[in-house]
């Protein structure tokens, strides 16, 4: 099972030689499409950057390329885990072809808490924190614990 984030059209631009989307797009669609929605969703994206200094930064990413995907292709990225610790985020999602049902990439990524005035890692707020824990708790049944990279790295 999973959690809807968001769906993105697959466009020209990201359209190779191959005539299929180039790997840095994948990453690009995760990032953009999935990432930053889960960031609002835990107040600390864009808005959080510009209005309390604290945001997150990807340290580490693990891709699989699964299929291919080529125009107008319409994915649906969606969350299959997530997983925090006091200054860590963990979290992994696929990009599901819509139409096709197939998968097409996963990725799993672990993120830090930045406070950006001082360029270092921070721990959550509680409002955060709660915000998160409740996000869990709603969604535990939906994710999937196998075949995890970095739970190691959370200190739990």
């Amino acid at each position: 099972m999973s959690v809807f984030l968001s769906s993105q059209k697959i466009i020209k631009d990201w359209i190779d030689y191959n005539n299929h989307m180039n790997v840095s797009y994948y990453l690009l669609i995760f990032d953009k499409f999935g990432a930053d929605v889960l960031n609002d969703i835990f107040k600390m994206g864009e808005h959080s950057a510009k209005t309390t200094g604290k945001s997150t930064m990807i340290v580490e990413t693990n891709i699989t390329y699964n299929q291919e995907l080529k125009i107008n292709d319409m994915v649906d990225i969606n969350l299959v885990y997530f997983e925090h610790d006091k200054k860590r985020l963990q979290y992994k999602m696929e990009m599901i072809h819509k139409e096709k049902k197939y998968l097409a990439s996963t990725i799993e990524a672990l993120a830090l808490y930045v406070d950006l005035n001082t360029r270092k890692v921070s721990e959550f707020e509680t409002e955060k924190v709660q915000i998160m824990d409740d996000y869990i708790k709603a969604n535990r049944d939906k994710f999937d614990y196998k075949d995890l990279k970095f739970s190691s790295k959370l200190k739990k």
